[in-house]
């Protein structure tokens, strides 16, 4: 998407980022919900670690986590109000930033941010 005047902007985020914060929100949720399905001994470096957290600090985790999707919900609500700010008015592409945001976080974010709308000019 994108027009001359930039009400549909929207701009798909970086594969690699995307693919890293699944991957990383797939495994918190996995440690959260299902820590004794977890093959630690498999995981290298990462399964003692993760299983001392969950062994010694489960509650924190589980309001980590809870915390981190609040903070998406809010960046989401932020790109809403880039949106407006920018002259993103097209529906579609507000509510792609929207969902692409909560799912994405600041890999989404960031590319509005870093958008600059160009500017009509008024006779």
């Amino acid at each position: 998407m994108g027009t001359a005047t930039g009400a549909d902007y929207f701009r798909r985020g970086n594969l690699l980022w995307l693919t890293v914060v699944t991957v990383s929100l797939s495994y918190y949720t996995w440690v959260v919900f299902w820590p004794q399905s977890i093959p630690y001994q498999s995981l290298g470096p990462l399964g003692p670690f993760t299983k001392y957290l969950v062994d010694h600090h489960h509650t924190l985790l589980r309001n980590g986590y809870w915390l981190a999707w609040l903070i998406h919900v809010g960046e989401s609500l932020y790109a809403l109000v880039l949106c407006k700010y920018k002259g993103i008015t097209a529906c579609k592409a507000r509510l792609l930033w929207f969902l692409q945001t909560f799912l994405f976080g600041l890999a989404s974010l960031s590319i509005l941010i870093a958008y600059r709308p160009k500017r009509q000019k008024h006779n």
